[in-house]
């Protein structure tokens, strides 16, 4: 069980630090999602840091495992909402939030049930 959550926390933190530097860095990638879903180009950086804030709390999670839980369910309601993002324009592009969606929920999952949600 405990290198299940080691693994899967670690390829969160991967997948969600890797999308947050796209975000952040100003790559075009994520400036067409903006226009996609009709959303500003202003968001991006509070998109990126929001995403940072996730990847680095899933790993302080391994020494401060309330802030691994935190961590882990915000990432689980900021890939809910990119759900629906996507949903609203009506994409059919829900491959990538559903991966990132899907493994912030087993992040989280093996999170509390390797040590409790404290």
């Amino acid at each position: 069980m405990f290198a299940a959550y080691v693994t899967v926390t670690v390829v969160a933190a991967v997948l969600t630090g890797s999308a947050a530097v796209t975000y952040l860095a100003g790559h075009p990638y994520p400036k067409t999602q903006l226009d996609m879903k009709r959303l500003p180009h202003s968001w991006a950086p509070v998109l990126g840091a929001l995403l940072a804030a996730g990847s680095s709390g899933l790993l302080a999670g391994f020494a401060v495992p309330l802030l691994g839980t935190l961590a882990a369910g915000g990432l689980v309601l900021y890939f809910v909402g990119a759900f629906v993002a996507h949903l609203r324009v009506g994409s059919r592009q829900l491959v990538g939030p559903a991966v990132f969606l899907a493994v912030s929920v087993a992040a989280l999952v093996l999170g509390l049930g390797h040590r409790g949600p404290w």
